[in-house]
């Protein structure tokens, strides 16, 4: 179990490095405290990971890639809308209560469908698929992805503090556009 931790760690710590979904982390840690975007990604991830390795256990093939690679695309132009539309929800906004999910939810539930197809979600089954220790590599793959998307949060951190808001916001918004134009390119060609 270890050795299968120690491996699927370094893979998806690795594999987060640069990805869209630390952008969606670094994003939120530009609006919400740290903590709440770190349990956020936490909890989405240990979620997915464990899907991801049952997946990958139980099935030699999931959906068409295609088909996944399509909702993502179309989930980051709806995050590139979100981000410029300035969105200022905190835990306390009514909008936010009104709908049952505080900062802590709405992190949660975007990094989720931001790991929907995502390489590091494909990368956990293809290591599930080829490793006995099911456990070792969910754990393994959540906490290299956490490691790498606190990395993010730590940047999300200092960016907030030293840019403009709104600066950020462009940015963020512009990359997820270009993500999500060329994810859904790429899933129609």
């Amino acid at each position: 179990m270890f050795s299968s931790f120690f491996v699927s760690t370094a893979l998806i710590f690795a594999a987060e490095l640069g990805d869209k979904s630390q952008l969606v982390a670094l994003s939120f840690a530009t609006k919400y405290r740290w903590w709440i975007v770190l349990a956020g990604v936490t909890a989405a991830t240990l979620l997915v990971h464990l899907g991801s390795v049952a997946l990958g256990r139980a099935a030699d093939e999931v959906l068409p890639a295609r088909v996944l690679q399509l909702v993502v695309g179309l989930s980051f132009l709806g995050f590139a809308w979100w981000t410029l539309r300035g969105d200022t929800l905190d835990e306390d906004d009514t909008a936010v209560r009104a709908a049952g999910m505080g900062a802590f939810g709405v992190v949660a539930v975007a990094f989720f469908i931001s790991e929907i197809g995502d390489k590091t979600q494909l990368a956990t089954v293809s290591i599930a698929g080829n490793d006995p220790s099911f456990a070792g590599v969910w754990l393994g793959s959540t906490a290299g992805m956490v490691l790498a998307d606190a990395l993010a949060i730590g940047l999300g951190l200092v960016a907030g503090r030293n840019l403009p808001e709104r600066a950020i916001a462009r940015v963020a918004a512009a990359l997820f556009l270009i993500v999500g134009v060329v994810t859904i390119a790429a899933a129609l060609l």
